[in-house]
């Protein structure tokens, strides 16, 4: 078979040489060019139509996230971005996933890094991810990152079709009135790998003020880049998100974001009230945060009306918690439908394992949900 060809893009001369020796050692693929900032990758797509990139982001001339954007836009090719592992680094690399990059792998610091080779077996498996992802459907559009709250009108849910688009109507009433209650009687959790941090910016900027459940969120994803990732999707979102930290306790209009390297599970903490607990127990799966370990926390808390997510994501994590949930009297099951999936693994698991209320495109999960809780 004709290897796949493969366009790296990086200012230094030494990391150049390096990754592509690195993809040149996996026979399924070939470096068909390399580049030197944003705006010759961008020129090389278009001339070499590569089945994939490896991009840089911090570049002279152009950056990667401005080239993505551009290859996004007029080419679209599936991009895994190159990031720094720095705070910064962190921040950009949650942009450039919001802006269509399939998924990156954290690049060590150091102009003259020899510890890259410890990602080479990352690299190689994201690459093999990417070429089978037809990112063309997912290019760069408005849609693509949803407005901020403030500029949207207040949202009003049709109560039919959830598997269709649900037109909106404008309505000076808002869907939830404040409430003084500190009482939890729903909740949602989601669940999400490849892709999530561009569906949770979706779903969350959908979010309306008022939110009667906490959210709690697990997104496959290193430590350091899930507080990124909340941090973006807090100025994104009607409600307030956090990285969570062991011991919280859950609050109605907040949302939680498993951290990297620890399992989040939830509690019951007296009446009403309940508590995220932290672990660094096995990953379950290779997974750690896991999804099902999230899932099967709830699995007790039958006094709860909970609400379940599965988006976007390589594998079946959450699949069988999902189920458990289902079978345990869980409301609202939603699987993300494939053609908003950058990856299809995770929900068509649960779809295959009859658990699911609703299969919906990530554009619709909020409204969804919103109406679920009404």
């Amino acid at each position: 078979m004709k290897p796949y060809d493969v366009l790296v893009v990086d200012d230094s001369i030494f990391m150049r040489k390096i990754i592509s020796d690195f993809i040149s050692e996996d026979p399924a693929f070939r470096v068909a060019a390399t580049a030197k900032n944003g705006k010759e990758a961008v020129e090389m797509v278009k001339k070499f139509n590569p089945q994939a990139v490896t991009m840089d982001i911090e570049m002279p001339e152009m950056n990667g996230l401005d080239a993505l954007k551009a290859i996004m836009k007029e080419h679209p090719t599936p991009v895994i971005m190159l990031s720094s592992l720095t705070q910064d680094g962190a921040r950009e690399t949650i942009i450039a996933l919001e802006r269509g990059a399939v998924d990156f792998v954290g690049k060590p610091s150091g102009s003259i890094s020899l510890d890259l080779h410890k990602v080479k077996s990352m690299l190689l498996e994201k690459l093999h991810m990417a070429v089978k992802t037809n990112v063309a459907k997912y290019a760069f559009r408005p849609s693509a990152v949803p407005p901020q709250p403030k500029e949207k009108p207040v949202q009003r849910f049709n109560s039919t079709l959830f598997t269709k688009p649900v037109e909106l109507e404008k309505s000076d009433k808002p869907i939830f009135e404040p409430s003084s209650s500190n009482q939890i009687q729903q909740l949602i959790a989601i669940g999400t790998s490849t892709g999530g941090p561009r569906a949770l910016h979706q779903v969350m900027s959908g979010m309306p003020p008022n939110l009667p459940a906490p959210v709690v969120i697990v997104q496959h994803m290193p430590p350091n880049f899930t507080k990124s990732l909340a941090q973006r999707l807090n100025s994104v979102s009607a409600l307030h998100v956090v990285e969570a930290e062991d011991g919280m306790t859950l609050q109605n209009g907040t949302a939680y974001i498993a951290p990297g390297g620890y399992h989040m599970m939830v509690a019951r903490n007296g009446p009403g009230m309940y508590r995220i607990y932290l672990s660094k127990d096995e990953p379950r799966g290779g997974h750690r945060p896991s999804v099902d370990m999230l899932f099967e926390s709830l699995l007790p808390l039958k006094e709860l009306k909970r609400h379940i997510v599965l988006m976007t994501g390589m594998g079946a994590d959450g699949a069988k918690g999902m189920l458990a949930l289902k079978q345990a009297g869980a409301v609202t099951t939603i699987a993300e439908s494939e053609e908003t999936c950058i990856v299809y693994g995770m929900p068509r698991a649960a779809v295959e394992l009859n658990c699911v209320t609703d299969i919906l495109p990530q554009q619709n999960i909020a409204m969804r949900l919103a109406q679920a809780l009404k």
